[in-house]
């Protein structure tokens, strides 16, 4: 039985012309189920270029969930997950992933965001992130296993290096209060609620902080 969601968007492609890149989009989100990358490459396209202005959506955001009834998150993920395979595993993408075989070795948007978020990470080394990448492109690993292997990596490394993760905490901390200092400074001055006193030594405190996170 068809969702709701699928009825809308084949009446809109019977009123577009099956060989724009509009109609083409909506054939993608219809195959979602069956492959992401399809999906994925048109969305990153439309974003880039803007395509979504041409027709007749002034943000990116709207056109997702008007025209495709995919969240922006949704979308997001989906584009830069897409990206992310082909600027730094173009070979991956020529793979054949047509058949149920072919599917169900595909790695899900979501797994494949989280190996993009885990390989900007700076607390983990080369060795490691080329470990969670074979386990996701290879051996199939969901999101949920890529995270926990990243908690488990971040953990022992604390362990080992003590010294390293407290300034880590330390200064995460300080970035904290400095942001919920500097935020409350601007509505005190605002509004007025304090003495011109206690706002300079608000600035004196922020100052010194500042000094502690260069």
């Amino acid at each position: 039985m068809k969702t709701r969601a699928i009825e809308n968007i084949e009446r809109r492609m019977d009123e577009i012309d099956p060989n724009s890149m509009r109609y083409q989009v909506l054939q993608k989100v219809k195959d979602f189920k069956a492959s992401w990358i399809g999906l994925g490459q048109a969305l990153y396209t439309v974003w880039k270029d803007r395509l979504y202005k041409e027709w007749g959506y002034s943000q990116f955001d709207t056109y997702t969930s008007k025209e495709i009834g995919i969240k922006k998150l949704t979308a997001m993920k989906l584009l830069k997950s897409y990206y992310f395979l082909e600027k730094e595993e173009p070979g991956y993408l020529k793979k054949d992933f047509s058949g149920d075989m072919g599917v169900a070795r595909l790695p899900s948007y979501e797994t494949v965001n989280a190996l993009r978020l885990a390989s900007r990470r700076k607390d983990i080394d080369r060795t490691d992130y080329m470990r969670i990448k074979k386990n996701v492109l290879e051996s199939g690993k969901d999101a949920r296993d890529v995270r926990a292997t990243l908690t488990q990596l971040i953990r022992e490394r604390e362990e080992l290096e003590p010294e390293e993760a407290r300034a880590k905490r330390r200064r995460a901390v300080i970035k904290r209060m400095l942001s919920l200092l500097k935020s409350m400074r601007q509505e005190i001055k605002v509004m007025k609620l304090l003495p011109v006193e206690i706002i300079k030594d608000t600035d004196t405190l922020i100052k010194k902080l500042e000094s502690e996170v260069k």
